[in-house]
């Protein structure tokens, strides 16, 4: 039997995309231009540089975001689950190394809801499997970024065509976000119809243009919001404030780690959120799920009670094994085994991070480092005064061609990773966050760029 001739094979969306592209650049050349002209108007930048510098979105099938959901929506809710038994039980509290003014800030009551309304993993979604790399428990940014992304790229030419051929979804992060936030308030007890929102974190954090692209949206919806600093703030004992207006609901988004390391600056949040005079989302028992040592909870045997057959298993197939770095013994897959002597054989398949840290900052991958390195890496492990560090079985990545726009709007196409990673909001699945790398750390703070991700299924032929 010969095999179809290339022409015969049906295109992926990529392909397809890419065979609507190319006579579109010859035609349009200025095309690249606009695109850029466009984040910059619509507030895409991170510093002086555009979020996308790529000419096309990031496409999933509708079976791919099934699969997505179940597992992350799972994660999700045994976040939920290890806050509650860990504020319960000291020596599951322990395994996930919190500092101990975090520690006092997660004990704070605060009645009911989620402690995560908003959170994000970070995923690498192959054809064959599904791995999780880490959970954003406290505060991700980036909502609002990727939904206007959408909005441009939806708009773009290219889209058009190419829509005639697939159903092509996008995902309405900004209005999903406000449902979270404004459902936790009700379980906080809030009962303001409209309440005054207030996003919060420092004037100097290069993601002030999302706030006021959410603040725009929120105030769309008719929810009055205003953008603040935490020194901005008062607490006059009863009501938390800013420039006189009372706050009912904090969407925040200044870090744990920043309230800790700057007390003064942060007491009237802080204050007010001890005295139950606010709703604070994500609350301060986020942290607890947040830390990277979240996931040696996952997957070390000691908790196995903690979750049941099924959720075990699906620890097992998506979720790296993960362990806090120190001199103990523990298990790799049933197999007894000295950890500190394991992480140096083992260097090939292995990554080292601090467990709170974010932007890729002190992450070592064992397979792009020297042995001698990798020792010194240990050792910082070893040592490191503020904060535990983990180390993680490497995972497989996802890597796809991309057209990227270089120097003079020039278009050539690169060999990109794919992160891939799913917003959920009060636990349920609602967008994503796509970056994409030429290294192995995605992220945009170590140069990496983002594409919008669309969910596309063939049209039936009727409808050509």
């Amino acid at each position: 039997m010969t095999a179809p001739i290339p022409s015969m094979l049906p295109h992926s969306p990529a392909e397809e995309w890419h065979e609507i592209l190319k006579p579109m650049l010859l035609r349009m050349p200025g095309l690249p231009q606009d695109l850029f002209r466009r984040m910059r108007g619509a507030n895409l930048t991170f510093g002086d540089r555009v979020h996308c510098p790529f000419l096309r979105p990031f496409f999933l099938s509708p079976e791919d975001e099934e699969r997505v959901r179940t597992v992350a929506e799972t994660i999700a809710e045994l976040g939920e689950r290890v806050v509650v038994a860990a504020l319960d039980d000291r020596h599951l509290f322990a395994q996930l190394h919190l500092r101990e003014e975090e520690e006092r800030l997660a004990r704070i009551p605060v009645g009911f809801g989620p402690a995560s309304t908003a959170s994000r993993l970070d995923a690498f979604l192959l054809p064959d499997s599904l791995k999780f790399a880490e959970y954003n428990g406290e505060s991700p940014a980036g909502a609002g970024y990727a939904e206007t992304l959408a909005e441009i790229f939806n708009e773009l030419p290219m889209m058009g065509q190419f829509a005639r051929k697939y159903e092509v979804h996008r995902y309405a992060l900004s209005a999903k976000l406000l449902e979270a936030l404004l459902q936790s308030y009700r379980d906080w007890g809030g009962s303001a119809q409209k309440p005054q929102i207030a996003i919060v974190d420092w004037e100097e954090v290069p993601t002030w243009s999302e706030f006021e692209i959410l603040q725009a949206r929120f105030e769309e919806i008719g929810i009055p919001t205003l953008i603040a600093d935490p020194r901005q703030l008062e607490w006059d004992g009863k009501s938390l404030l800013f420039r006189g207006k009372k706050i009912d609901l904090v969407y925040r988004r200044v870090l744990i780690n920043d309230i800790v390391a700057k007390p003064g600056e942060c007491s009237a949040l802080v204050k007010a959120y001890t005295a139950g005079a606010v709703c604070v989302a994500n609350n301060f028992r986020c942290k607890i799920p947040h830390v990277k040592a979240f996931f040696a909870v996952l997957t070390d045997e000691q908790n196995g009670a903690l979750f049941s057959l099924s959720e075990r298993e699906l620890i097992l197939m998506h979720i790296p094994w993960t362990r806090v770095v120190a001199d103990v013994q523990t298990a790799h897959y049933g197999e007894h085994v000295e950890l500190l002597a394991f992480i140096r054989k083992e260097r090939e398949n292995l990554v080292l991070k601090p467990s709170d840290e974010y932007g890729g900052s002190g992450v070592t991958l064992g397979w792009e480092t020297s042995e001698a390195a990798w020792d010194e890496a240990i050792g910082r492990a070893l040592t490191a005064k503020n904060g535990a560090w983990i180390v993680q079985e490497r995972i497989p990545i996802r890597r796809e061609i991309f057209p990227y726009i270089a120097q003079a709007g020039r278009v050539d196409y690169r060999d990109m990773l794919v992160d891939f990673a799913p917003y959920l909001f009060r636990g349920k699945l609602c967008g994503f966050l796509t970056r994409l790398s030429s290294t192995g750390l995605a992220n945009v703070t170590s140069g990496g760029g983002q594409v919008p991700a669309f969910r596309v299924a063939p049209r039936s032929h009727a409808s050509n």
